[in-house]
């Protein structure tokens, strides 16, 4: 059975018929015909851009929500979807990558082609994973490297957006990565290489990529290294608009290691989780998650932060103009607050439970993966 919670912005795509533009409150979000195939139905992931929404299933099959009527996408064995804002782009167990939107297809932008293919370094064609910005997508490889297609008008692929405005293939970004950071909002980027080192580029107009109040550019063009990262293991990093969320975890702490979140850009009307602007990554404080609670998962949207803890606490904060934070009004909330939720069936089970945000809606999922 299907766990899924769901509140925000209900049009461009609809999501849940006869239900209000904004849903205020969360609710339980029903597929149609849900008790059809019910067994192929376990959710795996769920991503949410800024017009349209894909639904990942356990078997490998995914559904796509771009207006009233969902369809099914006609790829099989899929691993990953991602959602950025005008493209999407899909992993398949085998290592390809097929992607569509307006800025890697604009000949058809309704259909997804194998973008994996176009690397020119055949040996450098499997996928391990991928990961969506505003209109880019970024491809890290089995051999460790990061390729970017898509637009570069914020240097979001690490080169001077005055000589390289787009490309349609693949072009290589850097080598030995282990992660790579964004969001369905961001325009900018961050890599993790294999000595944990962090670099960003990009759209830096707000701070977002964490260089510190020294750094004035709005645009970095290059990919930079980040300094002053806190002490710990990057776990994850979480981008929206104007900007960024880092989850780090101490890692001298060996039973239950601690998890703290960290933030950076502009306070006013984005999740940073503090009611001052931020140059570089400083940790953000709240009584929510403090003493023996403990963070699970973050999820970024636009302008919004979600964050979902070992106790079942779903928190949020940033701007809830289309009321994604689930408050039940539209008030911005520049520091932590906890969303009530309607009872979950799953509770004795939280770690399996992930949070998703679109570019102005909100998703709290169950996803067993074992």
């Amino acid at each position: 059975m299907n766990e899924i919670i769901f509140f925000g912005e209900n049009e461009e795509p609809i999501l849940i018929k006869n239900e209000p533009d904004t849903i205020t409150k969360p609710i339980q979000f029903k597929f149609e015909n849900e008790n059809e195939n019910e067994n192929e139905k376990q959710i795996k992931q769920i991503s949410s851009g800024n017009n349209s929404t894909i639904f990942l299933f356990k078997n490998g099959k995914a559904i796509e929500y771009l207006n009233e009527n969902p369809s099914k996408i006609q790829i099989e064995n899929i691993q990953k979807v991602i959602v950025g804002q005008e493209n999407e782009a899909i992993l398949t167990i085998e290592g390809n990558v097929f992607a569509k939107g307006e800025d890697i297809n604009p000949n058809n932008t309704n259909e997804f082609i194998n973008i994996s293919s176009l690397i020119e370094d055949t040996n450098d064609r499997i996928i391990q994973d991928i990961v969506s910005g505003w209109c880019s997508i970024y491809l890290l490889t089995s051999n460790q490297n990061v390729y970017g297609i898509g637009l570069n008008d914020w240097s979001q692929l690490g080169f001077d957006s005055k000589i390289l405005k787009e490309t349609k293939k693949p072009i290589l970004m850097m080598k030995n990565v282990s992660k790579i950071f964004s969001g369905n909002s961001s325009r900018h980027v961050f890599l993790l290489n294999s000595n944990q080192e962090l670099f960003g580029c990009g759209d830096n107009q707000y701070s977002q990529v964490g260089l510190g109040k020294s750094r004035k550019e709005t645009k970095i063009q290059k990919l930079t290294k980040i300094q002053n990262i806190p002490k710990g293991k990057i776990i994850d990093i979480q981008c929206g608009m104007g900007h960024s969320i880092m989850l780090i975890e101490n890692e001298n702490e060996n039973e239950n290691p601690k998890r703290k979140l960290y933030s950076c850009g502009f306070y006013l009307s984005n999740g940073l989780g503090k009611d001052e602007d931020t140059y570089e990554f400083t940790e953000i404080k709240s009584s929510l998650f403090e003493n023996d609670d403990n963070i699970l998962d973050i999820s970024c949207g636009d302008s919004h932060t979600l964050i979902l803890t070992s106790k079942g606490k779903l928190i949020g904060f940033g701007d809830n103009e289309y009321n994604q934070l689930g408050t039940g009004d539209t008030e911005r909330q520049l520091i932590p607050i906890q969303i009530e939720l309607p009872k979950l069936r799953f509770n004795e089970d939280i770690s399996n439970y992930h949070v998703s945000c679109g570019n102005y809606r909100s998703f709290l999922y169950y996803s067993n993966q074992n």
